[in-house]
């Protein structure tokens, strides 16, 4: 049996939700896009509900506490069927025998929800670092990223209180949606059109004319200091990878 939902954390929390109520445990939480043409798949569709997702983060944080609450959560955010399936299975373990050692590392599922974790967060670091701003005219800074994973949750705190006198936006492409900041506050934003975007540098947006002058300085310092003798393209791939060029100004 395959739950449709809508992608958000509390949508998958309701599988849960569901999965105990009509006692079909072994169904797998899926948005549209995962299913696999077949004629033998089930599916129903799960409404999000923020009573019932409130009561199953309640639920979990009863057994395992606070502090490990956000496992379930970075884990989800892995965005990979793999991985839902893997936390929905824990969730309902978990609520099934009423206690749980989620650090059991001896565990391979425990373990591979931690593996799983460490790489969501290698991620958000990464966004950190490669996040590239362009300003338009208007002074809003625009950045667009396509990470492996669904992190934009977990950094815009960080360039919250980095550039908190600054409006920007930034935009997942992968996923369609993305964060703005109005200088007060950060509101989710989202496209109706989903085309890919090639080159982000490519976008139409009225620049600020100092934007391109500013690019161009970054470039020539950024070439400047490489020093072409000592350059060893095998640690840099492994520090910048390569997926990540077409987001850096320099790389351009």
């Amino acid at each position: 049996m395959n739950y449709l939902f809508d992608g958000s954390f509390n949508g998958y929390l309701c599988c849960v939700f569901e999965a105990f109520e009509r006692k079909e445990f072994y169904a797998s939480p899926k948005v549209l896009t995962m299913l696999e043409p077949s004629i033998f798949n089930d599916q129903r569709e799960i409404s999000t509900d923020l009573n019932k997702s409130s009561r199953i983060l309640k639920g979990i944080e009863k057994i395992i506490g606070k502090k490990d609450l956000n496992i379930f959560y970075h884990n989800f955010l892995a965005d990979q069927k793999e991985a839902w399936e893997l936390g929905f299975r824990t969730i309902i373990r978990l609520f099934k025998d009423g206690k749980i050692d989620i650090r059991d590392y001896g565990n391979p599922e425990i373990l591979q929800i931690h593996q799983t974790i460490k790489k969501v967060s290698r991620e958000r670091h990464r966004m950190k670092a490669f996040v590239r701003f362009v300003k338009s005219s208007d002074n809003l800074y625009t950045a667009l990223i396509e990470p492996d994973f669904n992190v934009l949750p977990l950094v815009t705190t960080f360039f919250k209180n980095r550039f908190s006198d600054q409006q920007w936006l930034i935009y997942d492409i992968r996923r369609n949606y993305g964060y703005h900041y109005d200088g007060k506050e950060i509101h989710e934003v989202s496209n109706s059109d989903n085309h890919e975007v090639e080159n982000p540098y490519a976008i139409e947006l009225d620049l600020d004319p100092r934007e391109l002058e500013f690019q161009y300085l970054w470039k020539t310092y950024f070439k400047s200091t490489n020093i072409e003798e000592r350059k060893n393209l095998k640690l840099h791939l492994r520090h910048v990878p390569k997926r990540y060029w077409k987001y850096l100004v320099e790389k351009i």
